[in-house]
């Protein structure tokens, strides 16, 4: 009696095409989320994508399903931007302000007020991706600190916090007239975390636990 040869079945592969699709949809979302808020009609996000609106609705079944995905490509380049800072910049403040300057250029801060309110923020691919940027982070300013070049009384929760409110322009029309004046900003809140200090900062450094504490309404 022969015993039946098992039959390979073949993975199959998104194609190139839907894949270059569904990159041109997250890239068009981010763009007109940023600019215009959180409630941009699918249908105008796939005429800016270039695809049918069933492109659109076939790779992200809805609202909350988008959000997540820009959010999760925008922490990933963020990620890849940090690892190369620390890989090719020997001088640890200029890796730093290299992430710090690029991050600001994602605009993920923009998102932020929908990210709470539009999507699950323990969704497990989120929480990973968070986990990775803000070890990143640490890392960046632990290098600068041994270093010598950072001041010893800030944390990351300083870093994020101002990075956060010097990129998120005000979403609607012309918001991003205010581009301008971004790394501008960034460069002198980069300069004031220079060691050595020529100030004493009020309170304690802000650290992750402070940031994820629960707003106290007065």
């Amino acid at each position: 009696m022969q015993t039946a040869t098992p039959v390979q079945r073949r993975v199959s592969r998104p194609r190139a095409d839907a894949l270059r699709n569904r990159e041109r949809i997250v890239t068009a979302a981010r763009e007109m989320f940023v600019e215009f808020g959180p409630d941009v009609p699918f249908d105008e996000i796939a005429r800016r994508a270039g695809v049918g609106n069933a492109t659109v609705y076939r790779n992200f079944p809805d609202r909350e399903a988008l959000v997540r995905e820009v959010v999760l490509s925008i922490l990933d380049r963020m990620s890849e931007v940090g690892e190369r800072a620390l890989a090719e910049t020997e001088d640890a403040f200029e890796a730093l302000s290299r992430f710090v300057h690029t991050s600001a250029d994602e605009r993920v801060s923009a998102l932020c007020p929908m990210v709470s309110s539009t999507f699950d923020e323990h969704h497990p691919d989120l929480e990973a991706a968070r986990e990775r940027i803000e070890q990143l982070i640490e890392r960046l300013m632990e290098r600068a600190r041994v270093a010598g070049q950072l001041r010893p009384d800030v944390g990351v929760g300083d870093l994020m916090i101002v990075v956060s409110q010097l990129s998120r322009p005000p979403a609607g029309t012309g918001c991003l007239s205010l581009d301008r004046f971004v790394h501008r900003h960034l460069q002198l809140f980069l300069d004031g975390l220079r060691a050595p200090a020529h100030s004493e900062l009020p309170g304690t450094a802000t650290t992750l636990e402070d940031l994820r504490q629960p707003c106290v309404q007065s």
